[in-house]
C-alpha cells in the first residue's frame, strides 16, 4: 500500500503554487432517464469502483525533511462527502454557463491530505443532460491512463475491470522514521544511476549536434525563440473554461488531402484561431507562436495503464506568421517532423530520468517564491501554449446504463504560459477544449469561436483544388 512517487510525477506536485493548479479536468456529459441523477447514488457507484480505478484510491505521504520524493499510500476508505459535490444551473442551463462553473470549478486546488481527485455533478444542463466534472491531479494520471479508466468504467468494460466490491484497505502508514529511513535507501540507489544517466546524456547531445538539420524547418529553442503575447505572463488563480466540437471528418480530410497527419491539423486549426483572435486585437506577434505538444511515451504492447505519467513534450511552431493557411499547414507539419526526431534523438525517457534527480524542498520553495514573485513577467516564456492531443472512444459510451453524449479534456496551465488547448476524440467528432487565466485573456469564448472559422480556411483549400 506504499508505493514511492517517480519523479515526473512528483514534479506535478513541486509545480503547484497558489496560482499554478496541476490538475486536469474530464468532463463526461450524460443523457439519464428523466434528466436527473442522484449524487448520493453516483457517489456509492464510484466507491464500489475504485478497484478499477487505482489512482483514486491513492494519497500523498511525503517523506520528513524531504529526503526524496514523496511515497503513494491506499492507507483509508474513501470517504464520498470529501471528493463530491452538486451544482445545478438556472434551468434551462446553456454550454456557456457550464463553461462558467467548470471555471469556478478549476480555480480551486485539491487538498493534499485526501486522495487528489474531486466529483463535481451539474445538473439543469438543457435537454434533461447532466455534466460530471472530475478533477483529478495531473501527478495521479496523465491522458491515456485516464482514458483507460473511463474504459475501465464504462459498462461495455473492455478492459476487464473488477466486479464491484467494498473497500478493502491497510490502515498501516509506515510512521515517520521508517518513511525517512525508506527515502534515504531509495534516494542512494538512485544515486547509484547518475553516472550512466549523464553519460547517456551526454552521448544524446552529441548525437544532436552531429545531425543534420533540414534548411526549411527550425525547432523552437524553449524561451529563446518565444515572442510576446497579451496571455504569456505570470498566473493568477482565476481559471476559465470553453469547449468546441469540429467534426472528424473534416479535419480528417485536410489531412488526406495535403499529406500531413491528423495532429497537424489540429496545431494548424489552433494556429489559425490564435492568428485570428491576436489580429483583431493588433496583438499579433512577426514571429510564429510556439507550442508544446505533450505526447505519451507508453511502451507499445502494454496492458492498459491506469496511473501515473508516461509523458513527454516536443516544441513546435504554430505558423501564426502565414497568412496562407496551406502553407502554415505545411510549415507545421514539417517542423514537428523535425522537433520528433529532436526528441528521438535525445530520448523521449530522458527528461523523466533526470526529474528523479529533482530536490523536492528546492523544487517546490523555488516554485512558490517564482509566482510569489510573478516572475514570469520578467523573461520571455518557454513556449506560448500547450497543445495536447488525446485518442479518446471510438464508439458511444454508456455509465451504468446512462449514455454519454459527450466527454471533453483539458491540462493545466503554468507560470508564464495562460492558456492550454486539450483535443479529445469521441466517436465521430474532436472536442477543442481551452484552460485560461481570464486575467490575462478575458474573452476565452471569443478565441474558442475562432476555431470554426480556421478549420474552414482548410477545407476551402481542399475544394479549390478539386476538380469541376
Amino acid at each position: 500500500m506504499v508505493e514511492r512517487m517517480t519523479g515526473i510525477d512528483a514534479g506535478f506536485l513541486y509545480m503547484e503554487t497558489p496560482s499554478t493548479h496541476m490538475h486536469t479536468l474530464k468532463i463526461a456529459v450524460l443523457d439519464p432517464p428523466g434528466g436527473a441523477i442522484d449524487l448520493d447514488a453516483l457517489s456509492r457507484w464510484l466507491v464500489l469502483r475504485l478497484d478499477a480505478m487505482p489512482a483514486l484510491r491513492r494519497r500523498v505521504q511525503p517523506i520528513p525533511w524531504a529526503l526524496h520524493h514523496p511515497v503513494w499510500v491506499s492507507d483509508r476508505p474513501v470517504d464520498p462527502r470529501q471528493h463530491c459535490f452538486h451544482h445545478r444551473l438556472r434551468d434551462p442551463g446553456t454550454m456557456h454557463e457550464l463553461h462558467q462553473v467548470i471555471g469556478r470549478i478549476a480555480s480551486t486546488p485539491l487538498h493534499r491530505d485526501v486522495p487528489l481527485w474531486e466529483l463535481h455533478l451539474v445538473e439543469g444542463l438543457e435537454g434533461g443532460r447532466v455534466a460530471v466534472v472530475v478533477k483529478i491531479h495531473h501527478a495521479l494520471a496523465d491522458g491515456v491512463a485516464a482514458n483507460a479508466m473511463l474504459g475501465n468504467v464504462a459498462d461495455q468494460n473492455p478492459l476487464g475491470a473488477p466486479q464491484p466490491s467494498p473497500q478493502v484497505v491497510d490502515d498501516h502508514t509506515p510512521p515517520p522514521r521508517e518513511l525517512a529511513w525508506l527515502g534515504i535507501r531509495d534516494g542512494v540507489a538512485r544515486a547509484v544511476q547518475l553516472p550512466g544517466l549523464l553519460a547517456r546524456t551526454v552521448a544524446a547531445l552529441v548525437r544532436l549536434v552531429r545531425r543534420e538539420r533540414p534548411d526549411d524547418t527550425d525547432v523552437p529553442r524553449p524561451v529563446l525563440d518565444t515572442p510576446a503575447t497579451p496571455f504569456n505572463s505570470a498566473l493568477t488563480p482565476r481559471r476559465s473554461f470553453s469547449t468546441l466540437s469540429l467534426p472528424l471528418a473534416e479535419l480528417k480530410a485536410v489531412k488526406s488531402a495535403h499529406g500531413v497527419t491528423l495532429n497537424d491539423v489540429v496545431l494548424c486549426v489552433v494556429g489559425g484561431a490564435l492568428r485570428r483572435y491576436l489580429l483583431t486585437r493588433d496583438a499579433l506577434p512577426e514571429r510564429t507562436l510556439t507550442c508544446a505538444v505533450p505526447v505519451s511515451t507508453e511502451p507499445t504492447g502494454q496492458a492498459p495503464r491506469l496511473r501515473g505519467n508516461l509523458v513527454s513534450n516536443f516544441f513546435t511552431v504554430l505558423g501564426t506568421d502565414q497568412a496562407d493557411p496551406v502553407a502554415r499547414l505545411h510549415r507545421v507539419h514539417r517542423t514537428t517532423v523535425e522537433a520528433k526526431q529532436v526528441q528521438q534523438t535525445l530520448g523521449a525517457e530522458m527528461l523523466r530520468a533526470w526529474l528523479e534527480f529533482s530536490p523536492p524542498g528546492p523544487a517546490a520553495v523555488v516554485m512558490r517564491l517564482y509566482s510569489w514573485l510573478r516572475a514570469a513577467r520578467w523573461h520571455p516564456s518557454p513556449v506560448n501554449v500547450v497543445v495536447s492531443n488525446v485518442p479518446g472512444p471510438r464508439a458511444p459510451v454508456t455509465i451504468d446504463g446512462t449514455p454519454m453524449t459527450d466527454i471533453f479534456s483539458v491540462g493545466p496551465i503554468l507560470e508564464g504560459i495562460g492558456l492550454n488547448v486539450t483535443v479529445w476524440s469521441y466517436v465521430d467528432r474532436m472536442n477543442f477544449t481551452l484552460l485560461a487565466c481570464p486575467d490575462l485573456l478575458p474573452d476565452l469564448d471569443e478565441l474558442t469561436a475562432e476555431l470554426r472559422p480556421a478549420l474552414d480556411e482548410l477545407l476551402a483549400t481542399i475544394r479549390e483544388e478539386t476538380p469541376r
